[in-house]
């Protein structure tokens, strides 16, 4: 068992891994406040199946697992409001105002498909290997390394050879 239940053994799993949770989960969330409840939840989680936990030095990817079954699960039955009186061109976003660092990022890693985006940002922001990628969402070492080569170049505005080809025709 990785934790004894004692208070002093799991807090040192907390300390170890929230920042970094939470940068995740911010990624996946896109906001604060639901990113602090995914890392609560995942800690939750975690400390309920901690029997559950065979390699004692999978707990990262553990989490990481935890936290991104949590995060799918908030959208599972969620329904969005959709107000058919609001005309979309005087949509505004109040949290964008005035803020443009980083904005062509954010657009970049908007624009890449999520099974090229999200083995960029458990690699980038995680500092998971292709294995361990490939554990957490059930890809082989070889798939996580295409997908991470094609993220990158998709982000270098290299297009690739498909794209390229409809382009000359």
């Amino acid at each position: 068992m990785l934790f004894d239940r004692a208070p002093t053994g799991f807090e040192r799993w907390v300390r170890a891994y929230s920042a970094e949770l939470y940068r995740y989960a911010y990624w996946l969330a896109r906001d604060r406040f639901a990113a602090e409840d995914l890392v609560q939840e995942t800690f939750t989680r975690a400390w309920q199946a901690s029997q559950q936990l065979r390699d004692p030095d999978a707990v990262k990817s553990w989490l990481y697992t935890i936290l991104r079954n949590e995060h799918a699960r908030l959208y599972e039955r969620k329904r969005l409001d959709i107000d058919d009186a609001q005309d979309l061109a005087d949509v505004t976003d109040p949290k964008g105002a005035g803020v443009f660092d980083g904005i062509e990022l954010r657009q970049s890693l908007q624009r890449l498909p999520e099974g090229y985006r999200e083995p960029l940002l458990l690699q980038v922001l995680g500092g998971f290997s292709c294995a361990e990628i490939g554990c957490m969402m059930n890809l082989s070492e070889g798939a996580v390394m295409t997908r991470l080569t094609r993220a990158r170049m998709a982000l270098r505005g290299r297009p690739e050879k498909s794209a390229r080809q409809k382009v000359a025709k």
